[in-house]
């Protein structure tokens, strides 16, 4: 079932079948990797570590790319900071950086230090080249693509509340979330932590999106106003919080927490994006999990854009010594069919044209990615898309004081206030 539509995922088939041979190695300009004397290159890699990308997912990774280019070894590295985004500035200023850098999307200011990558041939078919673009350079590839605009739910819950159909508007939403409350359900899980804001966003992305189809620009150029134009839906959330569709003392959940009540039943429906498929096919459960577009206002096209962001995105830094050596990797990583698909099933993540095995739930994530009309920037975005960083903390900040008296127009105005610091 494919959509006549454009696909989300611009299509990597063409790319990833421009190497010879899927372990590693087969291309082009082979022979360009740069060794010293007296032993192999060895690239650097700063990665981020999570419970599904350990220490020991990243070195089995790149082993049969090692395995093919025996002149380079290539070290992983976990952040010393709390995460990529602290790591790479201290190393920077340190005068230590990595060769490779995994995770963050160039900006402004980091595009300075990032090699120019638009020149590469084989980046051209690589999950949304063309949107990830800053000024029109390439400064990123990525392995594949994450939605964001997702509504998970418990199947066994619709039906006991009598819900037939999963909703697509708002007003839907909102009617199905009160029928789940009279059935004894939480209608929808949130928590404290990054969660509280991260799931607005998600939620709002299709309809914010065709209401204001370029909103960073916007906001970035002083034609629109962040929190103003996001008002109605802080409102509708204010509603939800007010007659208990949400936990009113949800702040105290932290994420693995919130993602467990779901698991375990205790509520019936969680916004979240595409790498939540690989926590559920892990977890114990005695019902089935499904999973539908985020609703839009009334009157929208149904499904709307949907919210995408770069998977497992990597830079290499233009200080690097080993040049060649980090290209040819970078390469190897997001076009190398056996690598690709293992990063994508490991992350939960999603590329067009790849052929892989699908959960259940994998594949009707899928297809909802097939059938989206675009992909949007969500939050801070990406490319010419790109709002201040400390947005997306800054927004979850003020979405939170909903819980704890502030009303809807002062987190509006908050969020403008925050923005209006930065211009």
């Amino acid at each position: 079932m494919r959509s006549p539509r454009p696909s989300l995922a611009l299509s990597a088939l063409g790319c990833l079948f421009l190497v010879t041979g899927c372990g590693g190695g087969g291309f082009a300009g082979e022979s360009q990797a740069q060794q010293s004397e007296g032993g192999p290159v060895t690239v650097r890699m700063l990665v981020n570590i999570s419970p599904n990308l350990t220490q020991t997912y990243w070195d089995g990774l790149v082993k049969p790319f090692e395995q093919a280019n025996p002149g380079i070894d290539v070290k992983i590295e976990a952040p010393t900071g709390k995460g990529v985004a602290d790591t790479l500035p201290q190393q920077l200023a340190a005068g230590n950086a990595p060769d490779v850098v995994e995770t963050l999307m160039a900006d402004e200011t980091l595009a300075k230090q990032m090699l120019d990558l638009t020149d590469q041939a084989w980046t051209k078919d690589t999950p949304l080249a063309e949107q990830a673009k800053l000024g029109g350079r390439l400064y990123q590839v990525g392995v594949g693509v994450q939605a964001q605009s997702l509504v998970f739910y418990n199947k066994a819950a619709f039906d006991k509340a009598g819900i037939e159909q999963p909703p697509q508007t708002f007003d839907e939403f909102e009617t199905a979330m009160g029928e789940l409350k009279k059935a004894g359900y939480l209608p929808l899980q949130t928590g404290g932590d990054f969660l509280t804001g991260l799931q607005l966003l998600q939620l709002s992305n299709p309809s914010r999106a065709q209401t204001h189809p370029a909103w960073q620009q916007d906001v970035k150029a002083g034609k629109t106003k962040a929190g103003e134009s996001l008002l109605p839906y802080l409102e509708r959330y204010q509603g939800w919080i007010d007659k208990g569709y949400v936990d009113k003392n949800a702040l105290g959940l932290k994420y693995a927490d919130a993602e467990t009540q779901f698991l375990t039943g205790k509520s019936a429906m969680y916004v979240m994006g595409s790498w939540f498929t690989a926590t559920e096919a892990k977890a114990e459960k005695d019902f089935e999990v499904g999973v539908f577009p985020a609703p839009v206002d009334k009157g929208q096209a149904y499904p709307g854009p949907q919210g995408a962001t770069l998977a497992a995105p990597y830079m290499i830094l233009k200080s690097t010594p080993n040049k060649d050596a980090a290209l040819k990797l970078v390469q190897w990583l997001v076009t190398d069919p056996a690598a690709v698909k293992s990063q994508l099933a490991q992350d939960g993540n999603f590329r067009t044209g790849v052929e892989r095995e699908f959960t259940p739930l994998e594949k009707q994530v899928q297809e909802i990615l097939d059938q989206a009309p675009s992909g949007v920037p969500q939050g801070e975005g990406y490319g010419d898309a790109t709002l201040p960083k400390g947005f997306n903390s800054a927004w979850n900040t003020e979405v939170q004081g909903l819980y704890v008296g502030k009303s809807p127009k002062e987190v509006a105005e908050g969020v403008d206030r925050w923005l209006a610091g930065r211009s």
